[in-house]
């Protein structure tokens, strides 16, 4: 079985593991824009030592390329980890990154992100060039 097979996805309103992208449906080219990404944004998502979103990806397909883009990744390290026991830290990341990018021609946005228990999930948004 291949990685693809094990991409999970589904509606973002119904499930909390779904990376939910926010981005502007038309961008100009050659300009800055951000594009932010979240897991849990209907049902917050459980951050804790033993059930967390350990990171972000985002990517660009170009409509008309051959490949996609790695755009960037943001990590999430705290989890309530501590010497007095799971979950008894004083820090805990929210999976939420935002992504500054420019682009020269329309294409897809593509998020994934990885739940240490639930595994891979993806989700894509058009954005155009006008």
């Amino acid at each position: 079985m291949g990685f693809g097979e094990q991409i999970k996805s589904a509606d973002w309103k119904g499930e909390k593991h779904v990376p939910v992208i926010d981005a502007p449906g038309t961008v100009t080219a050659g300009e800055a824009f951000d594009v932010t990404v979240t897991v849990g944004k209907e049902i917050p998502h459980p951050n804790t030592t033993e059930h967390f979103i350990a990171w972000i990806d985002l990517y660009f397909r170009p409509e008309k390329g051959a490949f996609i883009h790695h755009v960037g990744r943001a990590t999430f390290q705290a989890h309530g980890e501590s010497a007095k026991g799971p979950n008894q830290g004083p820090v805990y990341a929210d999976p939420k990154a935002v992504f500054s990018l420019k682009i020269d021609g329309p294409g897809t946005l593509i998020a994934t992100s990885y739940c240490n228990v639930h595994g891979v999930w993806e989700s894509e948004a058009p954005v155009a060039v006008g």
